[in-house]
């Protein structure tokens, strides 16, 4: 990697840092309006116009993230891996500053709400932190190769691996929610910005039971599975030139 690189990730680095301060100080100033006895489940009711400043405000976050990985590639590949390691850094500090100011979580292992579409994602703290240590990876990777001048390619086969496995992760944070609608007969079977009075009526009364590791760790395997295909093609490919 080009020292060039180094100090664009040194960057890059300090500004997503800097992103994951400001996301929890915002979370701090909800948890010291919502939950003054710290924070747990069931959630507490939130009125609309919060939960749609929340909902912007989380939106927001991804449109500016997004925004400095496009504006620092030189490439599509590079605007997408540099847009997940910003996001991964984000995320990571995140849990980082929490823990810090207000000595939560209390363990990798915490419940934690992720997002609120189609429905409420739930999951330890450990397995969002899983997802971001392996978007590093992946965006290190690609941008290593992109500046070798020998850029990843990924196959048919191998992009609808990461894919599923990018959905089997997305849907292992979903089970639980959707399991518990299931169990319950929910009468709010649909998770919509409108349906209710109050947004978070739906998920007032639950509480996580049980997270699908199985279905995470197949995902996770997936997706590296998937890049340590594209990687090991690519050098025998490069390997084979050699020889030409």
């Amino acid at each position: 990697m080009q020292k060039s690189s180094y100090k664009l990730f040194l960057l890059l680095t300090i500004f997503s840092i800097a992103m994951g301060f400001l996301e929890t100080s915002v979370v701090v100033y909800l948890r010291k309006m919502y939950y003054p006895n710290g924070f747990s489940f069931p959630l507490a009711p939130i009125e609309p116009s919060i939960a749609v400043t929340e909902f912007l405000r989380e939106a927001a976050t991804i449109i500016m993230l997004a925004t400095i990985g496009y504006l620092v590639g030189k490439n599509r590949i590079q605007r997408w891996s540099f847009f997940v390691f910003c996001f991964a850094i984000w995320d990571i500090f995140y849990y980082v500053f929490l823990k810090l100011l207000l000595n939560w979580p209390e363990s990798l292992f915490t419940w934690d709400i992720l997002f609120l579409i189609p429905v409420p994602w739930i999951g330890p703290v450990l397995a969002p932190c899983i997802v971001s240590l392996t978007m590093i990876l992946f965006c290190i990777t690609t941008v290593y190769f992109d500046g070798k001048s020998v850029p990843l390619k990924f196959s048919v086969s191998q992009v609808m691996l990461f894919v599923f496995g990018c959905l089997m992760i997305m849907i292992s944070f979903m089970w639980d929610y959707v399991s518990y609608l299931t169990v319950n007969d929910h009468p709010h079977k649909v998770w919509t910005l409108s349906n209710n009075e109050n947004m978070f009526n739906e998920i007032t009364n639950y509480i996580p039971s049980h997270y699908n590791w199985w279905m995470f760790v197949v995902g996770e395997a997936m997706i590296l599975f998937s890049l340590f295909l594209s990687v090991k093609n690519q050098l025998q490919n490069k390997k084979q030139a050699a020889y030409v």
